[in-house]
């Protein structure tokens, strides 16, 4: 991988994280395109997933901040339940990657055609959330909370949007748009930050080594995944507020249906 393509490849993974229109796939896409698969793939997804995660830091320090504060009040406040809240939809996502990664390992190897049929999935979702009308509550409970979770767990699927999957499932369950797209994002960190842990940690023990990939690429995706994940998750926040996911919906029909048409050329 030369730097370039790592410019690129960071890009889509900074924008795609937070717009709905699954970064997994668009990276999948992307190194397709490019040629960068096996180990090389494996340590620069890692880097540049950690940068995404900063950025939501960036953009929402001042929730973040909020919830830190409130939870070491050590009491049953509104920052405690929304932590809670937190905890509780990583369960679903957290039982995938214990028990089923080796699965969805397999599946993001498989090619370009479940990419394409998970986009236009992603497609229906964001249209349908679009045109629902429930009412729409200014808390998220715990039970709203998991179900947003499982469709997170679900997202894992490349071509799934995560952003896409969660904001929609809460706007159907009769969430706050506004309140969606910041739990949204505040949920991924742990997950995303436990995965890249988990791949460092394989590969100290040898059983999955990293690529020769040389340093200027890996810090050239890092900083550009960092940059445009502060671009995009901002934006998706101003996005989600006004509404206008089905936008997004259009985007993944078209990219789903080319997908799959090049997978069966």
């Amino acid at each position: 991988m030369d730097w370039l393509q790592a410019l690129v490849l960071g890009i889509i993974q900074g924008l795609t994280e937070y717009l709905p229109v699954s970064s997994s796939g668009h990276l999948a896409i992307g190194s397709a395109l490019f040629g960068v698969q096996g180990e090389d793939n494996l340590t620069f997804t890692v880097m540049v997933h950690v940068a995404t995660v900063l950025s939501t830091l960036v953009i929402l320090w001042k929730e973040i901040d909020w919830i830190l504060k409130g939870l070491f009040k050590f009491e049953m406040n509104a920052e405690t339940k929304y932590f809670l809240n937190i905890v509780v939809s990583m369960i679903p996502v957290g039982i995938v990657g214990v028990f089923f990664k080796d699965y969805v390992e397999k599946i993001f190897g498989s090619g370009l055609l479940i990419v394409g049929c998970c986009l236009l999935l992603t497609a229906a979702l964001l249209t349908f959330s679009y045109f629902a009308k429930p009412r729409q509550r200014e808390n998220i409970s715990m039970k709203d909370a998991f179900i947003i979770g499982l469709a997170q767990a679900a997202a894992v699927l490349p071509g799934l949007s995560r952003s896409g999957s969660t904001i929609a499932t809460g706007i159907l369950l009769g969430n706050k748009k506004e309140k969606l797209a910041q739990f949204s994002f505040l949920m991924v960190i742990p997950p995303i930050l436990g995965e890249a842990l988990l791949d460092v940690l394989k590969a100290v023990k040898g059983e999955e080594a990293f690529g020769d990939i040389d340093t200027l690429p890996l810090i050239v995706g890092f900083v550009a995944a960092f940059v445009s994940g502060c671009i995009a998750c901002k934006w998706m926040i101003n996005i989600v507020k006004r509404g206008k996911l089905v936008w997004f919906g259009v985007y993944c029909a078209i990219a789903g249906a080319v997908t799959i048409a090049c997978s069966l050329l």
